[in-house]
């Protein structure tokens, strides 16, 4: 099991076990977002930095949310303005930090492996927030615990993931994640945009999107990562669009109950039409609710847990036994997005 104070680097190799401790501590969190006054002790007294050298919106407020909703202190340090922009290098930063006794980095950087390297030098628990193109466990655990809120048990379920696999993190967090609790993975997009030996991965490749999605309980659609790009790899927008866009006509092709998943920030009109990203069938909206809780979870563990006050007022609230069993709202419940992110 998960040990406070150690680090969250990624999903790959972590097991079911840890991934569902995860979700369910999330499930009791999400209670309190729905309180008039959202906010517990739980780790007062606890210092979070969060670091953030990639431009960034949903992720970064999300993990501030979530440690101001916990009472940690909370620290948002960037590269504009720190002295790194005077040529110290990233370790000497960090180490800077840490001497100010720090609990908790949580890192985004565009260079994948910088997590791992600081997690080495730090006795700080380090929480990878996006690194390069390798992975974005918090974004991952969000996507599963959207998935497990609609379908349940993900063991078995269809889920494929379409777009630009080779450059993006979210991809690769999300596969090792879904074939840990035993979901099926396909992958599609355009062959120069999927990495090489991308089935060592284990999962199925598929370059035609309706093959790819007739099966699917749930299509995660990825945004074109442009600025990862050396040179063009599809002819134009228009193009990727009429081939691997995600339509209203595309989904004539799915089951009726599949739904619709972006990590955002969406390109409209490129990878996902305006009509589905506002549509009825689309939960984007819900991922970045979800993402509140699911990082509260994840500072909750990786932080320390319980910290001051009595351990009845600093604990996550109880899940009721029906719904943490389930691992899904009561039929019924599930709210409807009206919007796109």
């Amino acid at each position: 099991m998960i040990q406070p104070g150690s680090h969250l680097l990624g999903l790959e190799g972590m097991g079911a076990r840890e991934i569902t401790h995860i979700l369910d501590l999330a499930m009791s969190f999400e209670e309190i977002l729905e309180r008039s006054v959202k906010k517990v002790p739980t780790l007062r007294g606890r210092t979070i930095v969060n670091a953030f050298f990639e431009p960034s919106t949903r992720t970064r407020v999300s993990f501030e949310l979530a440690q101001k909703r916990l009472s940690a202190d909370v620290v948002n340090f960037s590269t504009g303005g720190s002295s790194l922009s005077k040529g110290e290098t990233l370790r000497d930063t960090i180490a800077n930090l840490e001497a100010m006794k720090v609990d908790m980095i949580v890192v985004r950087h565009s260079m994948a492996g910088v997590p791992h390297m600081l997690a080495m030098h730090t006795s700080a628990s380090v929480v990878n927030a996006g690194d390069g193109s390798h992975e974005h466990p918090t974004q991952g655990l969000l996507d599963l615990y959207t998935m497990r809120g609609r379908l349940g048990d993900l063991a078995g379920r269809q889920v494929t993931i379409v777009g630009d696999i080779a450059h993006s993190r979210v991809a690769r967090s999300n596969i090792w994640g879904l074939r840990a609790l035993g979901a099926h993975v396909t992958v599609c997009g355009p062959r120069t945009m999927m990495p090489k030996r991308v089935e060592d991965l284990g999962v199925e490749v598929e370059y035609d999107l309706l093959r790819a999605i007739r099966k699917a309980d749930a299509i995660n659609v990825l945004r074109i990562q442009f600025e990862r790009h050396g040179t063009p790899n599809f002819p134009n927008a228009r193009e990727y669009m009429r081939l691997f866009g995600i339509t209203n006509e595309v989904l004539r092709h799915t089951k009726p109950e599949c739904f619709v998943m972006h990590p955002g920030p969406m390109n409209r009109g490129v990878e996902i039409s305006p009509e589905v990203a506002d549509g009825p069938r689309q939960v984007i909206l819900q991922q970045v609710t979800n993402g509140v809780a699911v990082r509260m979870a994840v500072c909750y563990q990786f932080a320390g847990g319980v910290t001051q006050g009595t351990e009845e007022e600093s604990a996550p609230p109880r899940v009721p036994a029906s719904r943490a069993a389930s691992g899904r709202p009561k039929p019924g419940s599930a709210p409807r997005v009206a919007a796109g992110a």
